[in-house]
């Protein structure tokens, strides 16, 4: 037999607060033990029946608050069935005069419930969990809040983070709306492993050994917003996502295809991470991405993809393909990505750009050509009305001409340049004329440098 004390996270709402610099638990002179206060989060397991004696100055109106679970009868214990706080006489503080011995019962929103004993609206005596007397009836308590062994709960947000574990825990409360089960030996998500949680809308499972999701186990969920996947084995985008689904991080897996009906009716979908999966063109089947109305990010980087992928979503407003092996980018390959700001193409095998290319995203910004193996700038920067940022830096561009950034004359471009990088050049900085950057915000922002050939 044996009850667990737990030291839950400080919150200004709890009915009894208690804080000091240690605290003494008492097991009727069997054993005691001292925790450091007030540290969150932690728990001690005592071996024997246990009751609490709280001294008269350990009683302060501080923001810390206890929380008992009774996991067996603690018959030895005051109450008997039930682990007795008593309070010491006179009362401190907000305490008042003394009370006779209380019970503590933890809520689901990780505060704690007090109630004097014998009181009419005390709860039953029996602890969750705990053998019963054969005369007494089995009592429900659903003040009792769920955790599961180990684990860290607080509000809806339930934490299992590096416990070395290999499956989903049970227990879990169905009102959970945050699982984060990141940095544990997770193999597989099982039919049911989920099938409870119909409130989450979080789901963290980063850097575990996830090869397998069971077709089935993610359609309980249908208010999951965000699923985290990272750093698994996954060798393929999982099936069934809910489709309130807005964010999916499935980067650093072992993808090597992404069917059309991967993404099928995700129309909610915002923000997706597909990165440093062994993914190539030919893996990404055409209207893959078709069902994405209103996706705005997607990161393909650190794959083998040799070309910019088709049918993207007009929606998008970055698009991140960095570290990849696109040797040229095409004009079509761009066309109806109007609403695009934002352009990574950094560390690929570019050498060159096809002329018109920068007018199929009218509203770019920002692009991101650097370590590539450009030999010149990119045609159509002067006429482009809003893009402000532009990476140059370590290719092999020799020559800068004056009309290469700037339209004709002064002041004729809507937005100036708040950013050119051009260093790591073969370019000889010094030839660059200064009418180049005319239309430059501010000449800090020009990073010419000094070429060193390798």
């Amino acid at each position: 037999m044996f009850c667990e004390v737990v030291i839950l996270q400080s919150t200004p709402a709890c009915s009894w607060l208690v804080a000091s610099s240690s605290l003494q638990f008492s097991t009727l002179g069997l054993q005691s033990a001292s925790l450091d206060a007030p540290a969150a989060n932690l728990w001690i397991v005592f071996g024997d029946p246990l009751c609490l004696s709280l001294s008269h100055s350990l009683l302060l109106p501080l923001h810390l608050s206890v929380s008992l679970q009774c996991l067996h009868r603690a018959q030895a214990c005051e109450l008997r069935d039930e682990v007795g706080l008593s309070l010491p006489a006179p009362g401190v503080g907000v305490l008042g005069p003394a009370l006779p011995p209380v019970r503590l019962h933890g809520l689901h929103d990780g505060r704690a419930r007090l109630r004097r004993c014998g009181s009419p609206n005390a709860p039953p005596r029996t602890c969750p969990g705990a053998p019963r007397r054969p005369h007494e009836p089995a009592v429900d308590h659903p003040l009792a809040p769920l955790c599961p062994f180990r684990c860290q709960c607080h509000l809806r947000v339930v934490q299992c983070s590096d416990l070395g574990l290999k499956n989903i825990p049970e227990e879990i409360s169905a009102d959970t709306t945050l699982l984060d089960l990141q940095n544990n030996k997770i193999t597989e998500i099982r039919e049911n492993d989920l099938k409870a949680l119909k409130a989450l809308q979080t789901l963290i499972l980063v850097n575990n050994k996830i090869t397998t999701i069971h077709a089935k186990a993610l359609i309980p969920l249908g208010k999951l917003q965000r699923l985290y996947l990272s750093k698994n084995q996954l060798k393929e985008v999982p099936a069934n996502m809910p489709k309130s689904l807005q964010e999916l991080r499935i980067h650093e897996n072992e993808i090597s295809k992404m069917k059309k009906a991967s993404f099928a009716g995700m129309a909610n979908m915002i923000v997706m991470e597909l990165g440093s999966n062994p993914l190539t063109a030919s893996g990404i089947e055409a209207g893959a991405f078709s069902d994405l109305k209103r996706v705005s990010y997607i990161r393909i980087s650190d794959t083998d993809i040799s070309a910019i992928p088709k049918g993207l979503p007009s929606s998008l407003s970055e698009l991140h393909l960095d570290g990849n092996k696109i040797t040229k980018v095409q004009k079509e390959s761009l066309k109806g990505l109007k609403h695009l700001a934002k352009l990574g193409l950094s560390s690929n095998q570019i050498s060159s750009v096809e002329n018109g290319t920068l007018a199929m995203v009218p509203h770019l910004r920002e692009i991101h050509l650097d370590n590539n193996a450009l030999t010149s700038v990119p045609p159509g920067l002067p006429e482009h009305k809003y893009i402000q940022v532009i990476y140059l830096h370590n290719n092999k561009i020799a020559a800068v001409g004056t009309e290469d950034f700037c339209p004709p004359g002064y002041n004729t471009k809507k937005a100036m340049y708040s950013g050119i990088s051009l260093f790591s050049n073969p370019v000889p900085y010094w030839e660059v004329q200064p009418i180049t950057f005319r239309c430059v915000f501010d000449r800090s922002a020009i990073q010419l440098g000094n070429y060193r050939k390798k």
